[in-house]
């Protein structure tokens, strides 16, 4: 019984290795919050790498600089500028994501006194299989400075 247990065990880390090892392949770069006054929800724009050679998922935020974070799409439909809920934007193989005014974000929801230009704020991204990757925003004015 013990050397079935032991053989569990083996299984469950040599599952996990991939998972991290595709996990250590993302990187965030550019990244930072667009604060507005007045509590206004604050855009979150960075660019995602997947180095490894399987694609990525990202699936959620989180920051103690926000109540909450959801992944967010802007687009244009009928003429009108809208945004929507995303569950996940896959990263490919060897690509990247790009998020962006006008397209991919995050949405800071209930930022916090931390959300001010000139600081900087610690984001974790969340990832399908499971992993996470802390990053550092640096919080910029409406302007994007």
């Amino acid at each position: 019984m013990l050397r079935l247990s032991a053989l569990a065990a083996s299984l469950a880390l040599a599952c996990a290795a991939p998972c991290a090892a595709d996990a250590a392949q993302v990187t965030v770069g550019d990244a930072w919050f667009r604060a507005l006054p007045g509590g206004v929800p604050a855009g979150g724009y960075f660019v995602l790498r997947n180095e490894g050679a399987k694609t990525v998922t990202l699936t959620g935020a989180s920051s103690p600089a926000c109540g909450n974070v959801m992944l967010h799409k802007s687009m244009q439909m009928g003429g009108m500028d809208r945004m929507e809920m995303v569950d996940g934007v896959a990263v490919p193989p060897k690509g990247r994501a790009t998020f962006a005014p006008g397209g991919y974000h995050l949405m800071c929801m209930a930022p916090t006194a931390a959300m001010k230009p000139g600081r900087f704020v610690a984001v974790t991204l969340e990832f399908a299989d499971g992993t996470h990757l802390s990053a550092r925003f640096a919080v910029k004015n409406a302007m994007g400075k």
